[in-house]
């Protein structure tokens, strides 16, 4: 691919101007949405809600939030054979779209049909715009990782418009003009993009590696009988014809993601005729991976349990005179709003943990990606540490500081930053050059197992039974902390590597 000459947004590609903006309101609807689902679905009916226990509850939102990374999946494979990354995307958001109609129109009856199409055309939409960033730059573009992170920040502005806006309608509106909010963030982005995509380049229009004549005849016939058993299911489902356990099909759903990655690793591993040098660094890689999944099982508290605690043990009330009494008639903080504490927080501290690295670096201090990722569990398990000494407070009949919450998310989002970008370099790295792009699914598979798991751990923070949530809290700290000390062993027992000629540490 040609070096672009193109400067036309900030120095970039106006590619990039058109996936940033697109972004930007996907991920304002997605996390508007994913913010209102466990407060939803555990509402009462009085309230509008659906009444869920919060068992049921937290099922439902791991299988959503690991559905939408395991979608992935095929969402890339479809763009790389049949249908290319700019009709991925474009699809992908009408998708998303129509499911975030469904919701705003008729929570109630259609909330899992709503549910189904946001994941599936996320998973369609989200790998297929991070690839096309890239895709604006030429091979040898110095631009590349500065337009990565401009794009990441896109990400994290979303975020934040997504959690003031559907925060404070919820609280003053209600659940329907929430979900529809998150609609209309989707809307602009399918607007904005619609009219802006001819900036984009050539190779980001047509499929990567397509199949031709029958082969793709046959791809397309697969493609559209998955559709027409995924309708039979909803429909049935729908119906009551068939009946779904959230809580189990969440262990059945973890288990058999977890047999994936294993299954898929193994075989690289001892199928992949790799050499020793290869097949060491896939260890190195193995335990990232091990990080990974365990720190976003405790990381995706954020929407579930921690939301909980914020809406019933913190104290949101707002003193009289202040800003947002006078300004906006608003009597407490909206429960969502805790959450934009993240996102607050990466823009913030991004430059600096990028700066880290390299300083540290410089002064011959690099730690391998191992112990960053073992760093990053520390850290996020001592956010949980936090939770522990203020649910303790909780236990006695008391709503705690909102402080409390906001150092949880502090610490959470320190952990990310040591472990996220780390954890995706080491991909990048580590991975057999011939595997490169299969290991990134595998890894992605970390997510959707993580997620799932947060959401059956969360399922025990019931808010009925607040003495029991300084233990679990603790459980999940010392259990994160357990893990971490265990991949810093083996990262520390396994130096050897590098004299193997393994130019990445492990």
């Amino acid at each position: 691919m040609k070096p672009s000459n193109d400067t036309s947004f900030f120095g970039h590609p106006g590619g990039l101007r058109t996936l940033f903006f697109t972004e930007m309101w996907e991920r304002m609807s997605y996390y508007g949405m994913r913010a209102l689902l466990v407060l939803f679905m555990t509402a009462s009916l009085q309230t509008q809600g659906l009444g869920f226990t919060v068992a049921t509850a937290g099922a439902i939102y791991g299988l959503y939030t690991g559905a939408v990374y395991f979608l992935g999946l095929p969402g890339g494979w479809l763009a790389d054979r049949l249908i290319g990354g700019k009709n991925a995307v474009w699809y992908g958001g009408i998708i998303i779209f129509a499911g975030h109609v469904v919701l705003a129109i008729d929570l109630q009856n259609l909330f899992f049909v709503g549910l189904i199409l946001v994941a599936s055309g996320t998973g369609l939409l989200k790998p297929n715009i991070s690839a096309m960033v890239g895709q604006q730059y030429g091979d040898d573009d110095g631009r590349r990782d500065s337009g990565y992170a401009l794009y990441y920040m896109g990400i994290n502005i979303g975020s934040l418009i997504a959690y003031l806006v559907t925060g404070y309608l919820q609280e003053n509106w209600g659940w329907h003009y929430a979900f529809g909010a998150a609609a209309i963030g989707m809307a602009i982005g399918l607007i904005q993009y619609y009219f802006s995509n001819r900036s984009l380049s050539a190779d980001s229009v047509a499929p990567a590696n397509p199949y031709q004549g029958a082969a793709k005849q046959r791809a397309w016939m697969g493609v559209w009988a998955v559709i027409a058993l995924a309708v039979v299911v909803i429909v049935l489902a729908h119906m009551g014809t068939i009946v779904i356990e959230p809580v189990a099909l969440a262990q059945q759903v973890a288990v058999v993601f977890t047999i994936i990655f294993f299954a898929y690793f193994g075989f690289i591993y001892f199928k992949g005729q790799l050499s020793d040098n290869e097949k060491k660094r896939m260890w190195a890689l193995f335990l990232v991976c091990v990080a990974s999944a365990c720190f976003w099982s405790g990381f995706e508290q954020a929407g579930s349990s921690l939301n909980l605690f914020a809406q019933n043990y913190t104290d949101r009330v707002l003193e009289s005179g202040s800003l947002l009494t006078s300004w906006f008639g608003m009597d407490a903080i909206p429960t969502v709003w805790f959450q934009l504490s993240n996102s607050l927080f990466i823009i913030i501290l991004s430059p600096f943990f990028a700066a880290l690295w390299i300083n540290l670096a410089k002064r011959m201090i690099d730690p391998s990606y191992t112990i960053k990722c073992a760093i990053g569990i520390v850290i996020m398990a001592s956010g949980f540490l936090v939770m522990f000494m203020a649910s303790q407070y909780a236990a006695q009949g008391l709503k705690v500081a909102p402080m409390w919450l906001v150092t949880t998310y502090f610490l959470h989002t320190v952990g990310e930053l040591c472990l996220s970008p780390v954890a995706l370099s080491a991909v990048s790295k580590l991975s057999p050059k011939r595997f490169a792009g299969q290991m990134m699914g595998v890894f992605v598979l970390t997510y959707s197992i993580g997620n799932i798991i947060a959401g059956l751990l969360s399922g025990n923070f019931d808010p009925e039974n607040v003495e029991q949530m300084p233990d679990l809290y603790l459980q999940i700290a010392l259990f994160s902390i357990a893990i971490a000390i265990v991949i810093g062993l083996m990262s520390f027992k396994s130096r050897f590597w590098e004299k193997a000629g393994i130019e990445e540490k492990a």
